[in-house]
């Protein structure tokens, strides 16, 4: 090879290395941070303990801890993020509250009636497993792989979100909607797969994702957020969005989805299709005219912007406030940070980008002084403003992905 051919290759590899380059402040800013969130975990797991059956997952108006039942999609985050908290600190105790919120929720390895099952469980026994390597959460994860599979349908090549879905204009009724949400079920299924030996789970999830990147994703690489499959053809009768501003808009936390996802997905398959689906759904994130400079978006990308209109029942249209979405951020945040080990020359863009999310969230405007916020660690998230539910307060999955991009940041500085 010519030495002028080398050069190439010399600078991209250097670009790389030099992307990697640990600050001696920044596991300082790691450390910190952990610290700050298991004081702030441990007022949650105070409220939470003398509750004991429910799950928490924000607040009310007056501060009070809002709790759902174990069958609400959200209940596998609690126990997630206290197995965050532990990897990141050691604290022996978080371990034991995280073994302790996750084994309670193991009758949902047989719940087959949405497709949250990954979020509700991989969440919880997944990182149970990765950090335990207990056989008993590894045989709980499969039996759940096995419940949200009868969710795929081969006509329609996807995994069936929800049995109903009603357009928002009061139009349409439609019996099998996929939501963008849905990707992220899809790394419960990939370690099935990898577990047992069984391909099923694995054809089932690149399914689901070769549809999603056909149906699901516009050219700009933008997203929709619900696309309606005909169950018996598989057709795609409608792409609109249900908790976005409107049905041609960018759900923020759904775009967060979408990356994260097709990040995770490149990484089980390594096939470069997907890597190029993150990628550009990652840009138009970071490189849209509207992103605040804290890289903290509103919670639609196209909010109260011509050309968009909320369907008349959608509660959007009276909501001219372009709230944050700490959420969408967080998420954001921690798939970038992974999105930047695969992506070669554009893996400091998506580190520093990933960086000034989590160090955003890290400051006073979101995260909450210690006691305050129900126990939550960040404010400012929204949960649908379309269903008038959740507006700019805490969520339990904000802080779940918070945790998950600190702990990925600090890998990435550990292995520098």
């Amino acid at each position: 090879m010519k030495p002028k051919a080398i050069l190439p290759i010399l600078f991209l590899a250097l670009s790389t290395l030099l992307a990697f380059v640990a600050d001696p402040n920044e596991m300082s800013f790691v450390k910190q941070h952990f610290s700050a969130s298991e004081k702030q975990l441990g007022k949650l797991l105070d409220t939470a303990n003398r509750v004991d059956t429910l799950y928490p997952r924000t607040i009310d108006q007056c501060g009070k801890v809002i709790f759902t039942n174990m069958y609400e999609w959200t209940s596998g985050f609690f126990a997630g993020s206290l197995w965050y908290g532990y990897e990141g600190t050691g604290n022996p105790q978080l371990k034991a509250q995280a073994i302790k919120w996750t084994e309670k929720l193991e009758p949902l390895k047989s719940f087959t009636e949405h497709h949250d099952l990954g979020f509700m469980v991989y969440c919880s026994y997944g990182n149970a497993y990765r950090m335990t390597k207990n056989e008993k959460y590894k045989d709980i994860l499969v039996q759940a792989a096995q419940s949200l599979s009868t969710r795929f349908s081969e006509k329609t090549g996807v995994i069936k979100s929800w049995d109903k879905f009603g357009s928002w204009d009061g139009k349409g009724r439609y019996d099998f909607p996929v939501i963008i949400d849905n990707m992220m079920n899809l790394e419960l299924l990939f370690f099935a797969s990898k577990v047992t030996g069984n391909q099923s789970y694995r054809e089932i999830a690149l399914s689901h994702a070769e549809k999603t990147m056909q149906n699901q994703i516009r050219d700009d690489y933008s997203s929709y957020h619900v696309v309606c499959y005909d169950p018996q053809n598989g057709k795609v009768l409608s792409r609109e969005t249900a908790q976005g501003y409107a049905n041609n808009s960018t759900w923020a936390r759904g775009q967060s989805w979408g990356i994260y996802g097709f990040t995770m997905t490149y990484r089980e398959t390594q096939d470069p299709r997907y890597l190029k689906v993150a990628s550009k759904m990652a840009d138009y994130y970071i490189d849209h005219s509207d992103l605040p400079s804290d890289f903290v978006a509103y919670w639609d990308f196209n909010a109260n912007q011509n050309g968009y209109t909320p369907s008349i029942r959608s509660k959007a249209k009276d909501t001219p406030t372009n709230y944050r979405d700490a959420s969408a951020a967080a998420v954001t945040a921690s798939a970038l940070l992974e999105l930047s080990t695969f992506s070669g020359i554009n893996a400091k863009k998506y580190r520093d980008a990933g960086v000034k999310i989590l160090k955003s969230l890290s400051g006073s405007a979101y995260f909450a002084k210690y006691g305050t916020n129900g126990g939550f660690l960040l404010r400012h998230s929204v949960g649908s403003i379309a269903h008038g539910v959740e507006i700019d307060v805490p969520l339990v999955y904000a802080d779940y992905y918070y945790l998950e991009a600190l702990n990925r940041y600090r890998k990435i500085l550990s292995a520098a």
